[in-house]
């Protein structure tokens, strides 16, 4: 079997590795030409996703992953502030949790590593079509000669070309909310920020739609695996992997066309007259200026009915070109993940001749469906909270509780110490 995989991003790559790892004639087409040069910081794998890519990749390439991945066993418990930095409460305690966070750049390089010459980059695709005997086929913007398959599998991310071609039309929408987002070494804060974000994860949030994000990452420190000789991660050292968030606005909108300092200027001065406190904003002040960016979140129908909304055939999509999904999930890369392994098994039934191309692809797509329906409730969950400061009543009753809550987690503190 002949499958041609749109998209080199981590879910056309984990597809194109098991391909390959199991026997299939695989192509994997990118427009980039660097698989380093990536847009986001870090991903979240959790056990499920974890187990998923052991069905993609050799065991060496998951022991290096680990070894380059921070555990989240090993942090605090995430920790939920005000905008002055008032302690609201805490996550559930992380001690059994299987999840690790790894570089988004670290992943696709392991990844591209175990599809070989199979990758194609620099390499954009315009179209997919069929040949005279019915077979798909992708076409080029270069004009070279159509690529023929016995499947297509779209994985070409938010806007993808291929989700578009089978669905007739977008299958997301954006989610009402502009994201920025950056790296701060922990170093660079001071003493009295690092104490309060301290090795974990964190939110905070204030009226009018505003939040702010910090994820802890530290593959060396928290490594997953004790095995620096097998590490390749891009962060070497404790980062705080942030994102600023703020409705979508004809003002925020048009900070996305804003760049590094002078972005990073801007999110400042924004958050500063929507009164955060100083001290909470140094994670964005002190960033590497040009890790800062910005983007839009989009999001697909968080229903399972309204994803994939196409008969199943030789042509399919998989992560975000069906199911696009807001990173306040955090589960948006690891669906995708599962997404390729659960096509995999499928098309390996195929190969047994247990079934045809197409009732495997249904099966597929039954499921995938499911995952993301699941990943996509969680996300939205959040995006609709934030928003739902960004009221007049919202922003009133966010400002009333808050301090309220502060207090309370206060008064908790100090029982536990009494």
């Amino acid at each position: 079997m002949r499958v041609v995989v749109v998209g080199g991003g981590i879910g056309g790559l984990a597809l194109g590795a098991g391909l390959r790892r199991r026997g299939f004639d695989v192509a994997v087409f990118d427009r980039d030409t660097d698989v380093a040069a990536t847009g986001g910081y870090h991903i979240t794998l959790d056990g499920r996703a974890q187990s998923a890519l052991r069905e993609l990749v050799a065991p060496e390439t998951v022991q290096r992953l680990l070894a380059s991945a921070s555990a989240l066993r090993l942090r605090d418990r995430d920790a939920f502030w005000d905008r002055r930095g008032r302690l609201l409460g805490h996550g559930p305690d992380l001690g059994g949790d299987a999840g690790v966070d790894v570089d988004r750049i670290t992943l696709r390089m392991l990844l591209a590593e175990e599809v070989g010459d199979d990758l194609h980059l620099g390499r954009t695709v315009s179209g997919v079509g069929r040949g005279d005997d019915g077979a798909p086929r992708v076409l080029f913007t270069d004009g070279a000669a159509p690529v023929p398959a016995d499947l297509v599998v779209g994985a070409d991310g938010t806007h993808s070309l291929v989700a578009r071609h089978l669905a007739g039309g977008r299958t997301n929408s954006p989610a009402g909310i502009i994201g920025f987002s950056g790296r701060t070494l922990r170093t660079d804060l001071s003493p009295g920020e690092r104490h309060r974000l301290g090795p974990r994860s964190g939110l905070a949030v204030g009226p009018r739609g505003a939040a702010l994000y910090t994820g802890f990452l530290d593959p060396v420190g928290n490594a997953a695996l004790d095995a620096p000789e097998l590490r390749m991660s891009v962060t070497t050292g404790p980062t705080y992997i942030w994102g600023a968030m703020f409705p979508e606005s004809p003002a925020t909108d048009a900070l996305r066309a804003v760049r590094d300092g002078a972005l990073q200027d801007a999110l400042v001065r924004r958050f500063r007259a929507q009164g955060w406190a100083e001290h909470t904003l140094e994670v964005i002040a002190r960033a590497d200026p040009h890790s800062v960016a910005a983007y839009r979140f989009n999001a697909a129908p968080t229903r399972a009915t309204g994803l994939a909304p196409w008969p199943a055939g030789r042509i399919t999509a998989l992560g975000d070109a069906v199911h696009a999904t807001p990173p306040t999930a955090g589960m948006g890369a690891g669906a995708a993940i599962r997404d390729a392994a659960a096509l995999l098994r499928h098309l390996g039934e195929v190969e047994e001749g247990g079934t045809t191309t197409a009732e495997a692809v249904r099966r597929f797509e039954e499921g995938m469906r499911r995952r993301g329906s699941e990943v996509l409730t969680l996300g939205m969950r959040t995006v609709r909270l934030i928003l739902a400061t960004d009221t007049a009543l919202g922003a009133a009753a966010t400002a009333v509780t808050l301090p309220v809550l502060a207090a309370a987690a206060r008064l908790r503190h100090q029982r536990r110490r009494a």
